[in-house]
């Protein structure tokens, strides 16, 4: 799975122009990926607000709710992609072609894991 961490768009204040070109780099490179055959499951972009559950593990009540929006948080993951990879490594030549490296973002790489049973 590639997981996308960065700044929000909304957050960085860019034109509508910008944003279009930020969308395009991303269609193309999904694009890429599908016709390269390596996209299992297609990305998904997340919404920038969120909402913390914690607490103790048996009392829901004693539980504690946050939510933050986009403008509280300065990192975020955006979203994903679940790709096909024989190991790390070409997990890593997968994500080369993100299109947020140059505003600093990153991808996080993780293995799925598969349980049979």
């Amino acid at each position: 799975m590639l997981i996308f961490v960065g700044t929000s768009y909304e957050a960085m204040d860019l034109s509508p122009e910008e944003m279009q070109a930020r969308f395009g780099n991303w269609f193309k490179w999904q694009q890429k990926m599908e016709a390269d055959g390596v996209v299992l499951k297609g990305g998904h972009a997340l919404h920038s607000g969120k909402r913390h559950v914690s607490g103790p593990d048996r009392k829901i009540t004693d539980r504690t709710l946050t939510d933050s929006t986009s403008a509280e948080v300065k990192e975020l993951v955006g979203g994903y992609y679940i790709v096909s990879a024989k190991d790390i490594e070409e997990a890593t030549e997968i994500a080369q072609g993100y299109p947020d490296y140059d505003i600093g973002g990153t991808v996080e790489i993780r293995e799925v894991m598969v349980f049979n049973g």
